[in-house]
C-alpha cells in the first residue's frame, strides 16, 4: 500500500513538474511573441518616419529652378588627384542652405557642338557658409574615359578660379537630420567621404553633442582628405570617435598619428570597435564596399531603417525590385511590351536588362544620361502610357507621366517618348 501511495505521489509530482515546464514554456513563447510584435511595431513606426521625411524632402520647393550660374571663387588641391571647388552665386544673391549629404548637379559643354555633360558631386562642407564646396576626384586617373572621367578631368584640368559653371540646386535623399539625438556611425571610403564629411561638419558647426563614430577608409596618407579638419572636430567634441583606416600604409605613414587601423573598413571592424549595433549607419564609398557593408550590417541585426547610403552610378548598391524576377520567369507572351515611340521599336521586357535605359542602349536607342542613379534627371523621358517602378528611390521624383529611365523598370506595357 505504501508503495502505491508513493508511486501515485511521484506520478502527481511528475505531472506537476510537466505542467510547470509547459506553463513556463508557454509564458516564454508569449513573451517572445509580444517582443516580436513590439519590434515589428517599432520597425513600422521608424519606416513610416523615414518615408515621411523623404516625402517632405521631395515636396520642398527647390531654391531655384533649372541651372544657375556660379563662380569658382577658389580651387584647392586636397590630395592625390583630388581638388575642391568653392562656388559662389554669380548674381551675388544669398546662397540657399542645403541638407548635409546632398549633391550639386553640374552642366558642362560636351565634345560635340551643342552637346552637354551632366554630373553630380556631393557637397563636402556644412551649409552655413557663403559658398558651396564640392571635392572631386579625377575619375579618369583610375577608370578610363567614361563620362564621369571626362567631367572630372575637365574640372581638374580646364576649370580655373574665376570661371563660371552651371549648377542645379542641391538635391538628394541621403541626408542627416542634425537635430536628431540618436547615436550615428558615419563611414566614408575613398572619395565617398564627401557627403558623410558634410554631415560631420554640420554637427561640428552646431556644436552637437550627439554620439558619433566616424570611420574613414583610404589607401594611405596621400589619399587622406580633410586631415586637419578631422583633428579640429575631434578636439572640440569628446563625443566623436574617429577611426582612420589605411588599407596600404606607406613606409612613412605613422600608426597612431596618421591612421588607427591597418586594413579596410569592414563590418568585422565595426563589431570590434562599436559597443553595440544600436546606431544609425550612414555610408558612402565604392560599390563593392557598400554592397558588403549593407549585407554585413543586416546579418549583424541592424534593421533596414537604420541603413542609409549614397548611390551614384551603376556600380553602387542595388535595391533590386521584386518585379525583375517575376517578369524574367514569366512566359514570353505575358511579358510587358516596351515601346520606344519615336524609333518605332517594341520589344518584350525579359528581365535581362536592369533598367529601361540599359534596354534602350542595348537596342542602340540614344537617351541622354548622367549619374545613372536617379539623381541628376538627365535621362527623364515622357511616358505616353504605362507605369514604372524604381530599383532605388530617385533623388528627386520626376514630374507626372515621366520616368527616370536609369532606375526604372516597367510595371506592364509601356510606351516611351524615345
Amino acid at each position: 500500500m505504501l508503495w502505491t501511495y508513493l508511486g501515485a505521489a511521484l506520478l502527481l509530482l511528475a505531472i506537476g513538474l510537466l505542467g510547470l515546464n509547459l506553463f513556463t514554456a508557454i509564458r516564454r513563447m508569449r513573451v517572445e511573441a509580444e517582443q516580436h510584435a513590439l519590434d515589428l511595431a517599432r520597425f513600422e513606426e521608424e519606416l513610416a518616419i523615414l518615408r515621411e521625411r523623404r516625402r517632405k524632402v521631395a515636396q520642398e520647393p527647390l531654391p531655384w529652378n533649372g541651372f544657375r550660374k556660379f563662380v569658382v571663387s577658389r580651387k584647392v588641391t586636397e590630395g592625390a588627384q583630388v581638388s575642391s571647388l568653392y562656388l559662389t552665386p554669380h548674381d551675388g544673391k544669398p546662397l540657399p542652405a542645403f541638407r548635409p549629404g546632398q549633391y550639386l548637379t553640374f552642366r558642362l559643354p560636351g565634345a560635340r557642338p551643342g552637346s552637354q555633360l551632366i554630373r553630380c558631386y556631393s557637397l563636402s562642407d556644412h551649409p552655413h557658409q557663403p559658398h558651396y564646396r564640392v571635392t572631386i576626384k579625377r575619375a579618369g586617373a583610375t577608370g578610363g574615359a567614361t563620362t564621369a572621367g571626362v567631367c572630372s578631368t575637365i574640372l581638374h584640368d580646364q576649370v580655373r578660379e574665376g570661371d563660371i559653371l552651371d549648377l542645379r540646386a542641391p538635391l538628394g535623399n541621403f541626408t542627416l537630420e542634425p537635430a536628431d539625438p540618436e547615436p550615428i556611425v558615419l563611414i566614408g571610403c575613398g572619395i565617398g567621404i564627401t557627403p558623410v564629411f558634410s554631415m560631420l561638419a554640420t554637427l561640428a558647426h552646431q556644436k552637437s553633442r550627439r554620439p558619433v563614430w566616424f570611420f574613414h577608409g583610404v589607401r594611405n596618407r596621400q589619399e587622406h582628405l580633410f586631415k586637419s579638419e578631422f583633428a579640429a572636430f575631434a578636439r572640440a567634441n569628446p563625443q566623436l570617435a574617429l577611426r582612420v583606416c589605411y588599407s596600404q600604409p606607406g613606409p612613412d605613414d605613422r600608426p597612431g598619428e596618421d591612421y588607427h587601423v591597418a586594413g579596410r573598413v569592414t563590418v568585422e571592424l565595426l563589431q570590434r570597435e562599436l559597443p553595440s549595433n544600436n546606431f544609425r549607419f550612414y555610408y558612402c564609398g565604392p560599390g563593392a564596399m557598400m554592397e558588403e557593408m549593407t549585407n554585413g550590417l543586416k546579418n549583424w541585426g541592424v534593421p533596414d531603417t537604420h541603413l542609409h547610403f549614397e548611390a551614384f552610378g551603376p556600380l553602387s548598391v542595388k535595391r533590386v525590385s521584386h518585379a525583375t524576377t517575376a517578369v524574367a520567369a514569366a512566359p514570353a507572351a505575358t511579358r510587358p511590351l516596351v515601346t520606344f515611340r519615336k524609333t518605332g521599336t517594341a520589344v518584350p521586357w525579359d528581365g535581362e536588362h536592369e533598367t529601361l535605359l540599359d534596354l534602350a542602349e542595348h537596342l542602340g536607342i540614344g537617351i541622354a544620361s548622367g549619374c545613372r542613379a536617379g539623381n541628376c534627371g538627365t535621362c527623364v523621358l515622357a511616358m505616353q502610357s504605362g507605369e514604372v517602378s524604381y530599383i532605388q528611390p530617385p533623388g528627386s521624383p520626376p514630374e507626372a507621366r515621366t520616368c527616370l529611365t536609369c532606375i526604372a523598370q516597367p510595371k506592364g506595357d509601356i510606351v516611351l517618348d524615345a
